[in-house]
């Protein structure tokens, strides 16, 4: 079975692993406090251009996610989420656990605008029952959305600015930040610039778990690690998230595979194309969603292992095909070869 259902099917790139083992033997402190995760930190605010930022090694995205928003609202106020954001819809109620609604908004192909969210704040506040209502405190985007989409550099802008405008914290989860990157014209001196929090994921670009939490609000970053441990974000042995990182960043390793998966997922899509397929969205990163036949879904089935998105109708179905930095060059022949003869 040749594996496309997700990025992370595979351990560790051989970079990431190599450091690993190296350091294996080293007696650190725990708790990311010790020197790797300090190298990691320094290498990510020069990274950013933004010296004074806060930076966090989180185990995974979920806890990432919950630590940001519960450091970011108070207890009335909800995030501002589109429809199809992870936080919404795949990650088990784990953002309402913590006291907090998600406040959807309808997307188009996974993108929330400006518009959208000013409209949504001016409409709370001109309601007469304004304060028995959950409070827009935050807004949050995935980059790249769960559809593989990417907003532009003057879209984020656009948000920002009306984030600014309304007070609410920008939050930008980068579980697949390195293949966004890779497939927009948004850099991190960008986020850094434009977000109050962002991170960039290790799990899904080759390490073998991690993310790295930006922090550019001081009064956001301030007791952060108070609420890492809380909400079990906090790993005892935080040198393995420190090392892992070094290695990431170190001659733009991040940015490699990023282009790396996109790459991949590109010739899939010329692939699809070329035959005659329609694609359920419009997605420039490791994300690639045709719509094929049941039967095409069949046939690929039995060698593929990819994951089911939903009917378009009683005869089609949207799938997703997912690259990793693992994918080779023969996984990718040998279903290019397989889509041909559909």
């Amino acid at each position: 079975m040749i594996r496309f259902e997700c990025d992370y099917t595979t351990g560790a790139h051989p970079k990431i692993l190599e450091a690993l083992v190296n350091s294996n033997l080293e007696a650190c402190p725990g708790y990311g406090v010790d020197g790797h995760c300090e190298q990691a930190r320094m290498m990510l605010r020069e990274l950013c251009q933004s010296p004074e930022a806060g930076v966090h090694f989180l185990v995974g995205g979920t806890q990432a996610n919950t630590t940001v928003i519960a450091a970011a609202l108070r207890p009335h106020q909800g995030v501002l989420c589109a429809g199809t954001g992870h936080i919404n819809v795949h990650e088990s109620g784990a953002i309402e656990s913590t006291g907090h609604k998600v406040l959807s908004l309808p997307s188009e192909n996974g993108k929330i605008t400006a518009g959208q969210i000013d409209a949504y704040c001016q409409a709370h506040y001109d309601d007469v029952a304004w304060e028995h209502m959950v409070q827009p405190g935050m807004v949050y985007l995935s980059l790249p959305t769960e559809l593989g989409t990417v907003y532009t550099l003057a879209e984020l802008e656009e948000i920002s600015r009306t984030a600014r405008r309304w007070k609410l914290p920008l939050f930008v989860d980068g579980a697949r930040l390195a293949c966004a990157l890779a497939a927009s014209d948004i850099t991190l001196p960008d986020l850094a610039r434009l977000c109050d929090m962002f991170y960039l994921g290790g799990t899904k670009a080759g390490l073998l778990f991690g993310e790295a939490v930006v922090i550019t609000n001081p009064a956001l970053n301030r007791d952060f690690r108070y609420l890492i441990k809380q909400r079990g974000g906090m790993l005892a042995k935080g040198r393995l998230l420190g090392v892992q990182f070094e290695a990431f960043l170190t001659d733009h390793l991040f940015l490699e595979i990023g282009k790396k998966e996109v790459a991949q997922a590109m010739r899939l899509r010329e692939a699809f194309l070329a035959q005659g397929f329609n694609l359920f969205v419009d997605s420039a990163t490791n994300q690639q969603f045709p719509i094929l036949t049941n039967g095409d879904v069949s046939v690929l089935k039995s060698k593929y292992s990819f994951e089911i998105w939903g009917k378009v109708d009683q005869a089609h179905t949207a799938v997703r095909f997912c690259t990793s930095w693992s994918t080779t060059d023969e996984d990718i022949d040998a279903l290019i070869a397989d889509i041909q003869r559909l």
